[in-house]
């Protein structure tokens, strides 16, 4: 009763400010969207509070985490080590290095989606990470594989993945002990990233952990900036996207963008973690060979 009538507060307090912006005849941008997001982020804080005191044992976590990566791996066909396989052994060797700094000392394990109009990736509790080939194609190094996949662990560190699936499942009736019901979580609540603390926190402590991982911080701005200049041409020119990226792959990139910071602020705070850091001497970055553009 109380989470309901603070989201009516919530939520009158929003249309409140949007009727004054425009009373003012202000130019600052406001929409229902806006508000329906703020309402959600604020129903996601008041229930994550509690699940921070009946927090899941590590062992809950890895079993849940392991049931939804079977089911998702089967939904993608997602190899996790392949002999052969250049970009695999990529995956599999550079997220080994970052995850033996991990302050969780959990089986972290990654998944590679074979499917080049998939330019994402995204974290299961447990130690579960699926990144999608496209999204590798776009890079040049290994410290930008090290950025995202760091980035991506830094969600499991922190607990964000599973208080994620906590949340669904209460907010869905679901139980977290039966198989059948986790399934029935959409990936899409994975896929969607988080609050935007959230994000900023594995922004930050990926690019640490990259670092203790032995790789360069830069390889973070040079994601961001790749990620600001794909932002710009999926916004501001629709009708004529990059020729190297398919359709359905602007498609993907677009719900990236939605769901998290914008590029420009990613890219700036990155920048005050090196200085704040003192690691504006560790430029140099490793191509990464299985590019194919190497």
């Amino acid at each position: 009763m109380k989470q309901r009538l603070a989201l009516v507060l919530i939520l009158g307090l929003g249309i409140a400010s949007l009727v004054v912006v425009q009373r003012r005849h202000e130019h600052a941008t406001a929409s229902a969207n806006a508000v329906i997001n703020m309402v959600a982020d604020a129903q996601r804080d008041t229930l994550r509070a509690p699940l921070q005191l009946t927090r899941l044992s590590d062992d809950e976590e890895t079993r849940i985490g392991d049931d939804l990566a079977d089911h998702y791996a089967m939904v993608f066909r997602a190899d996790r080590v392949s002999d052969d396989d250049a970009i695999n052994r990529d995956v599999q060797r550079i997220g080994g290095r970052l995850a033996a700094h991990a302050n969780r000392k959990l089986q972290y394990r990654f998944h590679l989606i074979r499917d080049k109009n998939f330019l994402n990736a995204f974290a299961l509790p447990g130690g579960h990470v699926f990144i999608g080939l496209g999204l590798i194609e776009i890079m040049n190094t290994e410290d930008e594989l090290a950025s995202v996949l760091g980035h991506e662990l830094e969600h499991i560190d922190h607990y964000h993945c599973v208080e994620r699936v906590q949340l669904e499942a209460q907010m869905r009736k679901l139980q977290l002990g039966v198989v059948g019901d986790l399934v029935q979580l959409p990936l899409t609540i994975f896929e969607a990233g988080y609050s935007k603390d959230q994000e900023a926190e594995a922004d930050r402590e990926g690019i640490l952990l990259a670092v203790a991982g032995g790789y360069s911080p830069y390889g973070a701005v040079s994601m961001f900036e790749k990620f600001a200049r794909l932002h710009h041409d999926t916004t501001t020119q629709p009708n004529s996207p990059p020729e190297e990226l398919s359709q359905l792959a602007l498609e993907t990139l677009a719900g990236y963008f939605r769901s998290h910071p914008r590029p420009e602020e990613r890219l700036a705070q990155a920048k005050q973690v090196i200085r704040e850091h003192r690691l504006t001497r560790q430029t140099a970055q490793t191509p990464l060979p299985s590019s194919s553009k190497s």
